[in-house]
Order: C-alpha cells, then sequence, then structure tokens
C-alpha cells in the first residue's frame, strides 16, 4: 500500500518490515523522527526507547543484537562522535542479529552542529553505508540494511541527510514482520566479543574487513548499483545519495532547454563504502570525463583519482578537487545542472540575486518562545550580576547544547561558549583552573544534564571547582521537538518508565550548595546568583519551569493576566530589548501583548521601569 511518509517515517517502517526488535537513540534533528513515529505505534514484542544519550542508545541496539535480534540505534550526526567508542568495538567483534545505525547528516546546516560527513566514520570503521537518496529507496534499502547486516555478521549505517529525511511523499510500504518474542541464550565467545589480547584484536580486525569485502559482493547480487554506460569516451556521472535526485532533476532541465543528455553514461552507487570497485572502474575505463556528485567530503571521488592512477587511465575529473563544487553546503538541482554545463563546454545558467529567497524573506533571528522559562532564567542571573556590581561581560559563563544555548543571541547575549552536549561544566572547570579575574557559570538544559552533564558534576564535586552550574530545567527535550526524558514528570513517561528528580540526583550526587528557584521568578533567580557568587566552592542553581509549548498543549494556557496600563507606558521599548519576548510588540508609541502568544509568565514585569506592565488583580 502506499502511504505519505516523511523519509525518516519510510525509515522507520523499513524497520519494521524487516523485523526490528530493538530500537533505540536520542533525539537530534534531523534524525528525530524515526523513534518518534514509531513510539505513537502499538508494537507488540518491539521494544522502542528514546535512550540518555546516543552511546547507551547504540550499545542497548547492540545487546539485543548480540542475542539474535534485529535492532535500530539512531541519531544525528553529533551523536555519532558520542556512541563511537562502543560502535567501533562492535565493529571489530561483530554480531549475531542485524544491527543498523541510523544516522542524518546536515549538509546546510539546517539544524544546528558541525556540518560532518558521517561517512569518514564509515571509512575509518570499515563499515558498510547504504546511502538512500528518494524516499522510496529510503524505505527500501532499510529493509536490505538488516538482511546486509545479518548475512555479513556485522553492523550498517544508513545515512540520510536534512533534504531526504525531512522530506514528504508517497512510499510503497508492505506489513510489519513482527519479531519473535525472544531469543535463545547466545553462544559464549570472549574471542569474538572481547578485546583481551593483541591476538584477539587483530583477528577481529581481519574478521571486520572480511565483512567489508562480503558487502560489496552483497550490493552487487543485489543490484544495488545502478550503471549505464552510453557513449565510449564521453561523460560519466557518479552520484551517491541524494545526489542521485539531483542529477535526475538536473537532466529534466537540461533536456527543458534543448541539451541532448542521451550520451551520458552514469553510475548510481546506493552507498559510499564498501567502495563499488568493478562499477568504479568500468566507468574510469569508459568516459573521458566523470563528473562527481557527492555532498560534503570527497570520499568517492578520492577514490576514483586512485582508481585511475593505478589503472593508468587518463581521465578528466570534475568534482571538488578541480573547484567545481565546494566542500560545505547542498547540493541543489542547478549547480548539479551547472556542473555538467561545464563538463560539456556549455554556458553556465545564471540567476539573479535579486529576487533570491535570502534577499526577499523577512529577516528571523532565532530567540526563546513566547513564555519560555530560559527566558526568565537568564533575565534572573543578569539582575543578580548588577547587584553584585558585576556587568555581564564580567562573567564568564560556558553554554551548553539545546535550547539553553539561545542566551547567547539577542537580547542576552550572555553565553561565551558552545561546544558539546555536557561540555558546559568541565570547560568551566578548566577556566576556572586558569585563575581569571571573573566568576565562572556553566548552564545546561534538563536533557542535556542527563545525558553528559553529570560525568562533568562529578569532576566538578570531586575536585570542588570554585564555580556554579545552572539547570535549566523545562522537563522536555525541548529543540530536538519536546521528547521525554528521565526528568519528564511522571504523567508523561511512556509505558512503566520511571521518571528521575533531578533535584534528588544532584543532591545525592554530593552538592551541598543548591538553590532550587521558579524560572518564571525573576527576583528569585537574581537572589540566587547573588548567593552563589557570595559563596566559595561548588555551587548548583536549578532553575524550573515546565516548556511553555507543553504547557500550552495540556491546558495551562495562562499563569497570569498580564497587562498594559498606557498612561504609565512611555515606549521606552525596555521590556522588548531586556526580555526579547515575541509577545511583545510596539503599537504606535505604547507596547501591546499579543494575548494569542503570552502565557502569562511575567518575565516583561521585573524589567520594565515604569510598571506599565503589571499583573491584573
Amino acid at each position: 500500500m502506499k502511504k505519505i511518509l516523511s523519509g525518516n517515517e519510510a525509515l522507520a517502517y523499513g524497520a519494521l518490515r524487516a523485523g526490528v526488535k530493538v530500537v533505540s537513540g536520542y533525539p537530534g534533528t534531523p534524525s528525530t523522527e524515526a523513534i518518534a513515529t514509531l513510539l505513537e505505534m502499538e508494537l507488540p514484542n518491539t521494544h522502542v526507547e528514546w535512550s540518555t544519550n546516543e552511546k547507551v542508545g547504540f550499545e542497548v541496539a547492540a545487546g539485543a543484537a548480540y542475542a539474535g535480534h534485529r535492532a535500530l540505534a539512531t541519531m544525528k550526526m553529533s551523536g555519532l562522535n558520542v556512541c563511537y567508542d562502543s560502535l567501533i568495538g562492535i565493529a571489530y567483534s561483530g554480531l549475531q542479529g542485524g544491527l543498523v545505525v541510523f544516522v542524518a547528516d546536515d549538509p546546510g546546516v539546517d539544524a544546528g552542529m558541525c556540518e560532518q560527513d558521517t561517512r569518514g566514520f564509515a571509512v575509518m570503521s570499515d563499515m558498510p553505508m547504504l546511502e538512500p537518496g528518494s524516499l522510496q529507496e529510503i524505505y527500501d534499502m532499510t529493509v536490505k540494511a538488516f538482511d546486509l547486516s545479518e548475512e555479513i555478521g556485522g553492523p550498517v549505517f544508513i545515512r540520510l541527510v536534512t533534504n531526504n529525511s525531512q522530506s514528504h511523499g508517497a512510499v510503497e510500504i508492505e506489513e510489519r514482520v513482527a519479531p519473535k518474542e525472544s531469543a535463545p541464550m547466545p553462544p559464549f565467545d570472549p574471542a569474538k566479543y572481547t578485546k583481551a589480547g593483541a591476538k584477539i584484536c587483530m583477528v577481529q580486525h581481519q574478521a571486520l574487513l572480511d565483512r567489508l569485502d562480503a558487502a560489496e559482493k552483497y550490493i552487487s547480487r543485489e543490484g544495488l548499483n545502478k550503471l549505464q554506460l552510453k557513449g565510449k569516451g564521453g561523460l560519466g556521472i557518479i552520484s551517491v545519495g541524494i545526489t542521485k535526485g539531483y542529477v535526475g532533476e538536473a537532466f529534466e532541465r537540461l533536456a527543458a532547454a534543448g541539451i541532448d543528455t542521451s550520451d551520458i553514461s552514469t553510475l548510481e552507487l546506493a552507498g559510499t563504502l564498501p567502495y563499488a570497485k568493478a562499477d568504479i572502474l568500468a566507468m574510469l575505463q569508459h568516459c573521458s570525463k566523470i563528473l562527481i556528485a557527492e555532498e560534503l567530503e570527497p570520499y568517492v571521488e578520492k577514490y576514483c583519482y586512485l582508481e585511475a592512477y593505478k589503472n593508468k587511465l587518463d581521465v578528466q575529473f570534475i568534482g571538488k578537487e578541480d573547484g567545481t563544487f565546494r566542500r560545505i553546503g547542498q547540493y541543489e538541482a542547478m549547480l548539479v545542472e551547472n556542473a555538467i554545463r561545464k563538463a560539456l563546454g556549455l554556458d553556465q545558467v545564471k540567476t539573479s540575486l535579486e529576487n533570491s529567497p535570502e534577499n526577499i524573506a523577512a529577516a528571523r533571528p532565532i530567540g526563546f518562545c513566547a513564555g519560555c522559562p530560559h527566558r526568565g532564567t537568564y533575565v534572573g542571573m543578569e539582575k543578580g550580576f548588577k547587584a553584585c556590581g558585576l556587568k555581564k561581560e564580567q562573567v564568564f559563563i560556558t553554554g551548553d547544547i539545546g535550547c539553553t544555548i539561545l542566551g547567547s543571541c539577542p537580547p542576552y547575549n550572555i553565553l561565551w561558549t558552545e561546544l558539546a552536549m555536557g561540555a558546559s561544566i568541565p570547560l568551566a572547570q578548566g577556566v576556572v583552573h586558569s585563575n581569571i579575574p571573573a566568576p565562572v557559570f556553566a548552564t545546561l538544559g534538563d536533557s542535556t544534564f542527563f545525558h553528559a552533564g553529570m560525568p562533568g558534576l562529578a569532576n566538578a564535586i570531586q575536585h570542588n571547582a570554585d564555580m556554579t552550574v545552572v539547570i535549566l530545567d523545562n522537563g522536555w527535550t525541548g529543540m530536538t521537538g519536546m521528547q521525554i526524558n528521565p526528568g519528564t514528570a511522571q504523567e508523561f513517561q511512556k509505558f512503566d518508565w520511571k521518571h528521575m528528580d533531578i533535584e534528588a540526583v544532584v543532591r545525592g550526587m554530593g552538592v551541598k550548595n543548591l538553590w532550587v528557584v521558579d524560572a518564571y521568578d525573576v527576583d528569585a533567580m537574581a537572589k540566587a546568583t547573588q548567593e552563589a557568587l557570595n559563596t566559595k566552592g561548588l555551587k548548583v542553581i536549578l532553575s524550573r519551569r515546565e516548556c511553555a509549548i507543553q504547557a500550552g498543549r495540556h491546558g495551562l494556557k495562562k499563569y497570569n493576566n498580564v497587562v498594559v496600563k498606557s498612561d504609565k507606558c512611555v515606549g521606552c521599548k525596555k521590556c522588548i530589548v531586556d526580555s526579547g519576548c515575541a509577545a511583545l510588540e510596539l503599537d504606535g508609541k505604547k507596547i501591546k501583548i499579543d494575548a494569542a502568544q503570552c502565557n502569562g509568565c511575567t518575565v516583561c514585569t521585573y524589567v520594565c521601569p515604569t510598571k506599565a506592565l503589571c499583573v491584573e488583580e
């Protein structure tokens, strides 16, 4: 049957068709919807979870595959960095069941973080990586990925990018294949599943290389690479992943312009690794020019150069090495069309920048949602600094991943750094040890705290670092779409999952100086900040209030009715400038509140110098 799906949903349905038993991972745009889709379904005998971080999620999936079941681990590109320590070990040892690792890259940086090409991890790990282009390919290749994993006895990557993981279209799907309820006792085999000794490790390494060769044979046997050789000595195009679609669109554009492309040879690769040695060599021997379309790093292109050199073939390559394409950003049809035109010696297509989307779109600065509790936290921190005679520029404050990092944007401009999940606390410790002439704060969200913040806090506790950690607890993994985490209230946990209270965790870890405040109470946050600044050693401020969007979704529409007293409003716009709240706007010379957005957080009332903004009694 046909179903309208996103790329992530197509992958989830493909896993169901493959008979997946365990699905685990951590939310991260652009990969999030794969697990989110499955959590909304009733799936007897299949376990689906949001794990505390990507390493844990991968290890949960690997354990299921170790026992002989099919399992899927999901993450964005940055999450692969987190789980790689365990992934490389599993790549070496192999598994009994099928294990697929879904990772979504973000060329063009639509979703934030590094513009990382995870194909490098496949090369470094000698692991197969399938790279579907279309939505139908995503579904079909996901099923094939589990088959491939079991055939070779090792894990397999599936790599999507933002443009196909988030696109929507019709996909032909089949009924779910239910996994078996339980597995027999797995074999006791330390030589396969441990790294106890050089001989074991080297034997495992050779087995890993053998599995990659086996993967190449599987891909060839199943016809996953599509080779079409046409005019001898002419142009050939090699594409991989989503660029296969861009090449097809470029051909359509060229045909519309009256340009004949019927003699162009094409090779559509199912993935970068294992390299399609026979098909690529056939292209090199057949074509005098080869255009290589691959986003980000030139992995296929460099392999082509090497093969041409080894086989003494005189081929002109058009790609990144000659400057046709760049190693940053997304591709699109016109970019590929111009590369083909260049290869054919034709004029390039030119566009007018005057009407480009970048020039005609309204500016959309990023910032907190109306009513976001993090706004009150940062406004309160700055107020506390001022009470101690400090400007915010005189306090070193590390930031972390998630909604909290928007404190680095106007109007707050309060955070100095953003590095990786949980890195704010260790970074701050290093700054403390450098003895700079300033107080040091670290900020992070609740989901980040559970993901990777706890080890950093444990380190700070052990070494009694003279710094303040601010945990901004809104109860949800917010920036990726409000997924649950261990700190989410019990009433919103799935199935029989359990809530963990951050306050109890922090106290249990041994923190003595702990303030728990309401994020909407700016004065309380300011007082806690003052007291922390005047206390030596490690301090933690837990600033709590539920995400405004989620609170609204389950009925908490309005905490207070904030109004504007026109006779007191002087139009100074300090409420807008200091709070940055999207619910405030200027109506002539007076401030107006957008009632549809305002949830009565009252943060604006703390910054209004004339008290024109107040809570209606």
